[in-house]
C-alpha cells in the first residue's frame, strides 16, 4: 500500500482517464498508482539521486523527484509535455527527442542513478526495446537501476489471456513487455507484478 506521500504524488494533475482505469482495476492502468508509488520510493532510498526519465510526459513522478531534492534529466516526444513539465521543474534538463532512435546527444553524455521509464516503453517494438535498454544500462552509475513500470506479463500466454479478457479495448498498437522472452536478453531481470496486467522491472548494470 502507498504511504500519505505515496498518494500525494498523483493528487495534483492526475489524469482521468488513468485515474478511473487504475480505480477500477481495468485494463490498461490497474495498477498506476501503486507503481509510480513504488519507484518514488525506491529512488528517494537515495539521497539527490541523480534520474533520468525516459518519456515523462507532464512530469507526474519526475517533478515529485525534482521537490525532494533529485537532479532530473528527460527526453520526451511532445514539445508541450516538455513545456507543461519545464513549469513544475524550472531547473530540470528536459529534451524533445524520440527514443525510439535512442537519447539526443546531451544525455548520451552523462550517467545517472536511476533511468525510469513509466508507461512509455510499449511504443517500442521488443528488438527496439533490448537494443535501446542495452544502451541504457551503460549510462547508469555503479550501482545505478533502470526502473520500469509499465504493461507487462510474466509469459506469453498471460498476455494472450489478458487480450481475449479484454477484448475491443486492447491496444494492438502498444507491445507489451514479456518478462520470460525479455529475460532471454537481460537474465538478471527482476519483476514485481502489481496487478494483473502490469508491475516494474528492475535492471541493473
Amino acid at each position: 500500500m502507498l504511504d500519505n506521500k505515496g498518494f500525494d504524488l498523483w493528487a495534483d494533475g492526475y489524469d482521468l482517464t488513468v485515474g478511473i482505469s487504475d480505480e477500477e482495476n481495468t485494463y490498461p492502468f490497474a495498477g498506476y498508482k501503486e507503481i509510480l508509488g513504488s519507484i518514488f520510493r525506491t529512488i528517494m532510498e537515495k539521497p539527490s539521486a541523480t534520474v533520468l526519465d525516459i518519456g515523462f510526459g507532464t512530469g507526474t513522478l519526475t517533478a515529485k523527484l525534482y521537490e525532494n531534492g533529485c537532479p532530473v534529466y528527460g527526453q520526451d516526444f511532445s514539445k508541450r509535455m516538455i513545456e507543461l513539465a519545464s513549469e513544475k521543474m524550472p531547473d530540470a534538463h528536459l529534451y524533445q527527442g524520440d527514443f525510439s532512435q535512442g537519447l539526443v546527444e546531451a544525455l548520451q553524455s552523462r550517467s545517472y542513478d536511476f533511468i525510469v521509464a513509466t508507461y512509455s516503453l510499449h511504443h517500442l517494438t521488443d528488438d527496439q526495446k533490448v537494443r535501446f535498454l542495452q544502451s541504457l544500462l551503460e549510462r547508469l552509475n555503479e550501482d545505478g537501476k533502470i526502473l520500469i513500470g509499465d504493461v507487462a506479463f510474466r509469459t506469453r500466454t498471460d498476455l494472450e489471456q489478458c487480450q481475449r479478457e479484454v477484448g475491443e479495448e486492447w491496444d494492438d498498437e502498444e507491445i507489451y513487455f514479456v518478462i520470460d522472452e525479455m529475460r532471454q536478453s537481460f537474465p538478471n531481470l527482476i519483476y514485481q507484478p502489481v496487478s494483473y496486467c502490469a508491475g516494474i522491472l528492475t535492471l541493473s548494470r
